[in-house]
């Protein structure tokens, strides 16, 4: 039986209880998990009816674009959902279509004339009509509003642009749920809707564990699903240097794990061509000085580790940053990553800078002495990040960096942005916000922490209220979204996917949905909901909610 959500473990109820489960008549609890086409996140305002509409035939259902604007995106993007609505999977070759669709037919999933007559009106497909295809990839000041209007014969979506109709495809691809007679269905509905927060990212590490092409693709489909919208590719730390430089191809050539695990620049390209067509930005990571054990290809760009007599140890610290060697390399590096990757932020780091290196190193002692620095090594990573941020603000491009930066002293340019995520998030937040900066919250939501299941973290996450800090209006309008983060030092390609999802979704559902959407028991029973979607369309999200039953794809 085809199923697009969820169905219950037992038809057999006999009563329903306040904490979201059933009695089965055997006395067992069991969440009710039945789909009604709830939808993840919850759109900021909406009404729906008991009036339902069974979907039309496939060979008569359609998706189509209503405007004359030409966008190729939502061409691709039509196909996928049809599969989606239809199939439970976006993907599904024109031989599983057919089969499938006899299948369907036979058990009388769709409206059909001869068989029901006018006692159902059928819902013959879903217009859309958006103002702009202008912009080649999404930005932080894209529009993401849609609204959605579910009546026969055909639901309506409208959208300023096309990553605002991705998100209503979205939206209404979830609507879609199976009746109690086995038809797909989809209920009378008006929906507007758009996002709180204009940045909701999730950061995936690849330096730790080397993470597979399509395991990254699996994460952006999941990010899609969520209308996360920002890739935050931290592809490059101490462990390995995966990615592919074109004008320093030694750095991965030395520093990867080994030749097979590196990002082509083909593969990038396709990272962020995929992103693109889910309406997600990326925005990559290159993290400086500290972090950089894997640039040591570079010559002379890691500091020496020196011992009391001033001879080399053969460790290596952060980046040099008393050489102007070190700025001539940086220069040329990171023009080529921002011709690379096309949004116009980098994210460029500056947390966890040991200074035991710098500390033994003569030259650099004796560097200290001249700037007058004394041993506030803290002011020698200011002089680094001043003249780094330098050339980054010559490429006009916006940098990220880690809160130490600025706990540190280090003033930032005016349009640099401070990404919050370690010690007591809501004075942190005060503080930074207090200063003038753009700010992005991480702190409770590192998602590689994963505790007992039967803790149900999710709803700890769920909780979270990124504007709950002392401070100005004024202040709080410049904290303008926040990231997940999955760290890659216990997870790689067998376990990121799971670890990741659905406990991501509640972070989804914060950073999308009105700020007095805070109900967990609520929220429970439509992200139970979800993540049998996310299993339906192929992803191996784990169980959060407790015991239930998600229909696998193929399963039947």
């Amino acid at each position: 039986m085809l199923a697009l959500s969820v169905i219950g473990i037992l038809s057999a109820v006999i009563s329903v209880h306040g904490n979201g489960q059933i009695q089965s008549e055997f006395g067992r609890p069991v969440q009710q998990l039945q789909s009604t086409g709830a939808p993840w996140p919850q759109p900021q305002t909406m009404t729906s009816a008991t009036v339902t509409f069974p979907l039309a035939d496939p060979s008569t259902f359609r998706i189509y674009q209503k405007s004359q604007t030409l966008c190729p995106v939502l061409d691709q993007a039509f196909a996928r959902y049809f599969n989606i609505i239809f199939f439970g999977t976006p993907e599904m070759s024109e031989e599983e279509k057919l089969m499938k669709l006899r299948d369907m037919r036979q058990h009388g999933r769709f409206w059909n004339a001869s068989l029901h007559g006018k006692n159902l009106v059928a819902l013959m497909g879903l217009s859309v009509n958006i103002s702009d295809c202008s912009e080649m990839f999404p930005s932080l000041e894209s529009s993401e509003n849609y609204t959605l209007d579910v009546s026969e014969p055909f639901a309506s979506l409208t959208a300023h642009s096309q990553w605002g109709a991705l998100r209503g495809l979205e939206t209404f691809s979830q609507l879609v749920y199976e009746s109690s007679l086995a038809m797909l269905v989809v209920n009378k509905t008006s929906i507007t809707d758009f996002p709180r927060f204009a940045h909701r990212g999730f950061l995936v590490d690849t330096s730790r564990h080397f993470l597979p092409m399509d395991i990254l693709l699996q994460f952006l489909d999941a990010m899609a699903y969520n209308k996360l919208n920002v890739f935050h590719w931290h592809i490059v730390d101490d462990q390995s240097f995966p990615y592919q430089s074109k004008e320093f191809p030694y750095m991965s050539q030395k520093g990867a794990y080994s030749p097979h695990y590196v990002y082509s620049q083909s593969d990038v390209q396709r990272v962020i061509s995929y992103a693109r067509d889910r309406g997600i930005r990326v925005v990559p990571e290159f993290d400086t000085p500290g972090h950089t054990q894997s640039w040591g290809s570079v010559k002379g760009l890691l500091t020496p580790c020196e011992d009391k007599s001033g001879k080399p140890t053969g460790d290596y610290g952060p980046i040099n940053p008393i050489l102007n060697s070190t700025y001539a390399f940086l220069k040329p590096f990171f023009q080529e990553i921002f011709k690379v990757f096309p949004d116009s932020f980098i994210h460029v780091g500056g947390d966890e800078v040991s200074f035991d290196c710098w500390k033994s190193n003569k030259d650099i002692q004796n560097f200290m002495a001249k700037m007058g620095y004394g041993q506030n090594y803290s002011k020698l990573e200011a002089y680094y990040e001043k003249r780094f941020l330098g050339i980054v603000e010559d490429l006009l491009a916006k940098p990220i960096v880690w809160q130490e930066v600025v706990d540190n002293g280090v003033q930032v340019v005016s349009d640099a942005v401070v990404h919050v995520w370690k010690g007591s998030w809501q004075q942190e937040l005060a503080k930074v916000t207090q200063l003038g900066y753009r700010t992005l919250l991480s702190t409770p939501w590192y998602l590689n922490y994963a505790g007992s299941p039967y803790g149900q973290d999710w709803k700890t996450l769920y909780s979270v209220q990124p504007l709950l800090f002392n401070g100005t209006a004024a202040q709080k309008a410049l904290v303008f979204g926040g990231e997940a983060c999955m760290w890659g030092e216990y997870v790689d390609a067998t376990n990121v996917i799971q670890r990741s999802w659905p406990r991501g979704c509640a972070v989804a559902e914060r950073l999308w949905s009105a700020e007095n959407v805070r109900d967990v028991n609520e929220a429970a029973s439509r992200l139970a909901e979800q993540r049998c979607r996310m299993v339906r369309r192929g992803l191996k999200a784990e169980p959060v909610t407790g015991p239930g039953f998600c229909e696998f794809p193929g399963s039947n």
